[in-house]
């Protein structure tokens, strides 16, 4: 079973379709590349897998269960997390507050009579996400000290600390220096072990050598899906997208 199908997932604005008819799926532990020119629906389809959108018609289905239209909140308990374009992290809380909040808020939920300090087990998890994007001796810094590129990688140490079973991650090298993109690649293989990752990005390079598979899309339908080595030698994404 795949980890996670659309069949016919479809979203209209007015008498704009942003997603015509979208059938995809992805299976477990893959890599999997989501690429096309801008306005081709890439954001659009993140948006209703993370139930930011709803779709007009369609179905979503996760492990088997129909998610389709369900609120982010409840789209992140089944075990879907996202990060986006725009950094989305407290500035004024330290590395290590949030990351333990995010954790917090799978395991525990909250509770004005405890203090976080009282659930080791949410320190433990908390320490070990920041060890895994390399931020652990940062823990203690503001977030809005970190630099540019560990800033985008304890974006992903946020979503990996709700334990999700598949990470969306929406142009994770966006503004990067070339070392830092080099960087993420690395943290995004390492954590890919045990993770299904889909990924919007436009730098072809990054693509090329993380993505198992890649699904290309074109005016809110699949234009081609395949291999990297397909998806480079084929005509249709030739013409539409890479140009060459």
């Amino acid at each position: 079973m795949p980890v996670l199908r659309t069949e016919d997932l479809s979203i209209r604005f007015g008498g704009l379709a942003a997603l015509s008819g979208v059938n995809f799926e992805v299976r477990r532990d893959e890599i999997r590349a989501i690429i096309g020119p801008n306005g081709a629906g890439k954001s659009t389809f993140f948006n209703c897998l993370t139930g930011v959108l709803r779709p007009t018609s369609g179905r979503i289905l996760f492990n088997g269960e129909d998610i389709t239209g369900l609120s982010s909140d409840r789209i992140s308990q089944k075990g879907i997390a996202r990060s986006y374009q725009i950094t989305n992290i407290l500035p004024n809380a330290t590395t290590l507050e949030n990351v333990r909040i995010a954790a917090q808020s799978r395991r525990h939920g909250w509770s004005m009579l405890t203090h976080y300090s009282a659930y080791r087990d949410i320190i433990a998890k908390a320490d070990a996400v920041l060890g895994l994007v390399s931020l652990r001796d940062k823990a203690d810094e503001l977030a809005a000290n970190l630099s540019h590129g560990e800033q985008r990688n304890l974006e992903i140490g946020i979503a990996l600390a709700t334990e999700p079973q598949l990470l969306c991650l929406d142009e994770p090298t966006a503004g990067m220096s070339s070392a830092e993109t080099h960087d993420t690649m690395q943290l995004v293989r390492r954590i890919a072990r045990n993770l299904t990752i889909l990924i919007v990005e436009h730098d072809m390079q990054v693509v090329m050598e993380l993505a198992h598979r890649i699904t290309v899309l074109h005016y809110g339908e699949v234009l081609a899906e395949g291999t990297p080595a397909e998806i480079q030698q084929n005509p249709k994404v030739l013409e539409v997208y890479l140009k060459t």
